[in-house]
């Protein structure tokens, strides 16, 4: 048994990367796609959407001075990258799956189309939403909330390197305290740097629960979905 059905995953385009931070590292997207094939097994319905920082901020230095929506429009062609990456390792382990992409480009991806990306889930395929928003100034952490409330997500799942949200960066801070679950008023208090501001209103006023949780240790997806408490449970809590 479920506790959630649909599920939508944030990746960041960092955590393709491995330890070279830049690039796509095979054996990582490999893994992850293991991760997804293993919820699809269960009966869950999974969507994704995936950073594009491996490869658009290894070109930050020549991005310095450029136009902010040039900057963010390379920027979303870099998640297409990696959305068609991702969707490769996917059907190489035999994973039906749809890229939808935002800005238009149909000898790649289909058209973002909210009905026709609800079917796609409903018949058991992965959906992976690429190209942002296809607005400038809208970051794929917004992009990930948009979609999961337009598809009517049960949760967005971030996935991180760390094993939740805590006080401060637990790689720079030993003392940093780790929450097991947080309101997303208190995320906005302390500012902690979970998601944007713009992304974690979304997910607030649209009661759609987060979890952020450990991306490389696996299983965690499954045991997630399965109702286990894995991370860090972000919601509407006392409010």
């Amino acid at each position: 048994m479920l506790q959630y059905k649909r599920v939508l995953l944030k990746l960041s385009g960092e955590s393709l990367a491995g330890s070279e931070g830049y690039g796509i590292d095979a054996d990582i997207i490999d893994r992850y796609a293991d991760e997804v094939k293993k919820a699809l097994s269960l009966g869950a319905e999974v969507a994704l959407v995936i950073g594009g920082g491996n490869i658009f901020r290894g070109l930050s230095a020549a991005a310095t001075d450029m136009d902010r929506v040039q900057a963010d429009h390379m920027g979303m062609l870099a998640t297409v990258i990696n959305s068609l990456a991702f969707q490769d390792a996917l059907e190489r382990k035999g994973v039906f799956t749809r890229l939808m992409s935002a800005i238009k480009m149909e000898q790649v991806a289909e058209p973002f189309i909210r009905r026709r990306a609800i079917r796609h889930l409903e018949k058991g395929r992965v959906v992976i939403f690429g190209a942002g928003t296809g607005n400038p100034y809208f970051t794929t952490d917004t992009a990930a909330s948009l979609r999961a409330v337009e598809i009517e997500a049960d949760l967005i799942v971030k996935a991180t390197r760390v094993d939740g949200v805590y006080s401060s960066d637990p790689e720079k801070d030993p003392a940093a305290e780790m929450y097991r679950t947080i309101s997303y008023i208190d995320v906005l208090k302390k500012n902690l740097r979970v998601m944007d501001l713009t992304a974690i209103t979304l997910c607030r006023e649209n009661l759609l629960p987060l979890v952020v949780m450990n991306m490389n240790q696996d299983g965690n997806i499954v045991r997630l979905l399965q109702g286990e408490q894995i991370g860090t449970l972000v919601n509407q809590g006392d409010e």
